[in-house]
């Protein structure tokens, strides 16, 4: 591929990324930040979870983006009674009326889709909860010996509320280590909120039009992972990554001193593929420090565990990371 290709590739994913933008705000006002980083986690072959409390419109984003995209969707209310073949299928006895002959048959699953919606993700029981992992990971699912692949892409968006701890399970870190992105939704401002109050008391609607295909998002997933990465950024990112680990040769005094756990090689690889789509975002077919910089935050906050130093101290672990991108 020449520059002059690169270029004009990177130019049309900067125009699709931004039509994208355009359909999801008719519908969601504000939430730029997340908007952006939902497609940039799309685009890198990644999941999400979102986390915020209720009324912010995790929903209805997620909902919005599965819209825009000419995609099958599927929502999976987790309930605490939710069992793992709730998710991923199960076998039943079915029988051959011209025959007579009785035999297991599988019945798949609301995973089965291209874009899930893991609703309210840590009101399940882990068991439940694990159901998603090998589908996150491997891109199929496997009941009774038999191997089931899933349609691609495979988006999996989890949301969580972060104010109701009674009745719910926290995702452990192995299964949260399995989303690119954690994203937290803040409030509106007041100006948003204005209009979040005309839109939806007003009785009008919009509507958004699909501008992607299955195989059109393949292809831009594929074309992320052909820009290339000066060996100074791909340095920086791991260096980053390196940082948060407490008792490792690079972890500053402070991340010793506030840190019981650091990320792990994931969120280099998350941090490269993250940055490589950001920088196609903006119509550049290379990738900057900056674009590192941009992503830092959502990619580990929830691959660092914190002591009770830090809780004591109200040291939070975006302060943290922010400190560490500082001093990189």
């Amino acid at each position: 591929m020449t520059e002059e290709q690169k270029l004009e590739k990177a130019k049309k994913f900067h125009q699709v990324f931004n039509e994208l933008r355009s359909e999801i705000g008719k519908i969601v006002v504000g939430q730029q930040h997340t908007v952006d980083n939902l497609l940039i986690s799309l685009f890198s072959r990644g999941h999400c979870v979102l986390i915020g409390v209720p009324g912010l419109a995790k929903t209805l984003l997620i909902s919005t983006l599965s819209d825009t995209l000419n995609l099958s969707f599927n929502r999976i209310q987790f309930t605490p009674d939710l069992m793992p073949g709730d998710i991923t299928g199960t076998e039943i006895i079915d029988s051959d009326a011209a025959t007579g002959k009785k035999e297991f048959k599988f019945y798949k699953g609301p995973i089965f889709s291209n874009i899930i919606l893991a609703d309210e993700i840590n009101r399940t029981p882990p068991k439940t909860q694990a159901a998603l992992l090998e589908a996150m990971q491997e891109y199929h699912v496997t009941a009774s010996g038999t191997t089931y692949e899933l349609d691609k892409p495979f988006f999996v968006l989890a949301t969580q509320n972060p104010i109701e701890q009674e009745g719910t399970y926290p995702l452990p870190e192995a299964q949260l280590d399995r989303f690119m992105f954690n994203l937290w939704l803040d409030y509106p401002s007041f100006e948003e909120e204005m209009e979040i109050v005309n839109r939806t008391t007003s009785g009008k609607s919009a509507n958004v039009k699909p501008l992607l295909s299955a195989k059109e998002i393949t292809e831009f997933q594929q074309l992320t992972r052909e820009v290339p990465v000066p060996d100074s950024v791909m340095h920086y990112a791991v260096k980053v990554v390196s940082m948060t680990r407490p008792g490792t040769k690079l972890a500053p005094d402070f991340v010793n001193q506030y840190m019981s756990w650091g990320a792990g090689p994931r969120a280099s690889q998350y941090l490269i593929l993250g940055g490589k789509t950001r920088a196609l975002s903006q119509g550049r077919f290379n990738v900057t420090e900056e674009d590192i910089k941009a992503i830092a935050i959502p990619v580990l906050r929830h691959r660092i565990v914190t002591n009770y130093a830090a809780e004591a101290e109200g040291i939070k672990i975006d302060q943290l990371i922010t400190r560490i991108l500082s001093e990189a």
